[in-house]
């Protein structure tokens, strides 16, 4: 009974963890683009994550047992007790200290390196075909998909939009009330206002208020697109809910304390809680540290992102939501020259560092709980 409420509590504490470093990644376009505020945002994510976190209840089974451990490490250790909760506390300590840190890293890097951490403190060993094959290959290639489909999308979706003639527009605000006046694209703009004198600011387009002007089948093409970005911003938000809840409920299923249905449920509720608690730092670093980006420009991250995480779910790929959107983010940034390279390195740097003390934390885990 200990071991069995050990392994709860570890794998819900787990679940704020993944909540609080990856439920904002869906709609930091929207915060970053500065189509909404932040409050905004992260409802938007608590929902879609919440409801994609449901949908796993029926769509997302076969991640359930691909984060089982079954196949990846002996039967000797997943029999053992101490093993399940050592595989839970070493995952959520290393997604913890880089919500901290607000480093964007993946839960699921963070879980295969606390099952190979645990399975080797347990009996020595881990089975590496199925590890090379079953989750290291779509670790890996996941995030080169998403860099290029986003560099090659961009592009295209800003080729076509030129085409039905659809603009773009930079506005120059006077006073606190004054109406906009619109500058073209390409020209400088100014930023406003000190109480009781004008204060202008030259700076580029990018940094100015913009809209699209034009219509598109007779819909106005801001609106259109303002539209477009929430519904990406909460595919990939359902989409990063339908494939990590099964991922994380697969430890509670462990010791049958909690059957798959109200395991997954326990999950959802607490990923949606440690969203709205601790997601800020991660959401500054998505939002603004990775590229400067447009409201397009943040609608096509999504679509991108949305697209290759619902098709890996489908098919019970194990993919990384985090590798993915970071990924669409890094391309974007390719493709129109406001890629931050600094902070992308420093970023894949985190993602390196996350496999070993993922495992290295579950290993001193299992050997501190098998005492």
């Amino acid at each position: 009974m200990t071991i069995a409420f050990l392994l709860v509590a570890a794998g819900l504490m787990f679940a704020y963890a993944n909540g609080a470093n990856d439920n904002f990644k869906g709609v930091a376009t929207l915060f970053g683009s500065a189509t909404c505020d932040y409050r905004r945002a992260l409802a938007v994510a608590t929902v879609a994550t919440l409801l994609g976190s449901l949908t796993a209840l029926v769509a997302a089974k076969g991640l359930l047992a691909a984060f089982s451990g079954k196949g990846l490490v002996s039967t000797a250790a997943l029999a053992d007790p101490a093993f399940l909760p050592a595989v839970a506390v070493g995952a959520a300590a290393t997604i913890l200290v880089a919500t901290r840190l607000g480093m964007p890293v993946s839960t699921t890097h963070a879980l295969v390196g606390a099952l190979i951490g645990g399975g080797l403190a347990a009996v020595g060993s881990v089975h590496l075909a199925p590890l090379a094959h079953t989750f290291l290959v779509p670790l890996l290639a996941s995030p080169v998909i998403a860099v290029g489909g986003a560099a090659l999308l961009y592009p295209l979706l800003r080729g076509g939009r030129r085409l039905l003639g659809v603009g773009k527009e930079s506005c120059l605000c006077v006073g606190e009330t004054g109406e906009p006046a619109l500058a073209p694209t390409g020209g400088a703009c100014a930023t406003v206002m000190e109480e009781g004198q004008i204060q202008l600011t030259a700076a580029t387009v990018d940094e100015c208020a913009s809209r699209y002007t034009g219509s598109v089948v007779g819909v106005e093409a801001q609106s259109l697109l303002d539209g477009c970005h929430y519904a990406s911003a909460a595919a990939v938000s359902f989409a990063r809910g339908l494939n990590d809840t099964p991922k994380i409920a697969a430890l509670l299923l462990g010791v049958g304390a909690l059957g798959s249905d109200h395991a997954i449920l326990a999950v959802a509720v607490a990923i949606a809680v440690g969203g709205l608690i601790a997601a800020r730092r991660v959401a500054e670093t998505l939002s603004h540290r990775v590229t400067t980006m447009n409201d397009g420009q943040g609608f096509t991250a999504n679509a991108v992102t949305a697209f290759l995480v619902i098709v890996a779910s489908r098919w019970g790929v194990p993919v990384s939501t985090t590798h993915v959107s970071t990924g669409a983010l890094i391309g974007i940034g390719a493709a129109t020259g406001g890629a931050r390279w600094r902070m992308i390195t420093t970023i894949g740097l985190a993602w390196i560092a996350t496999l070993p003390i993922a495992a290295a934390l579950a290993a001193g885990a299992f050997l501190f709980l098998s005492r």
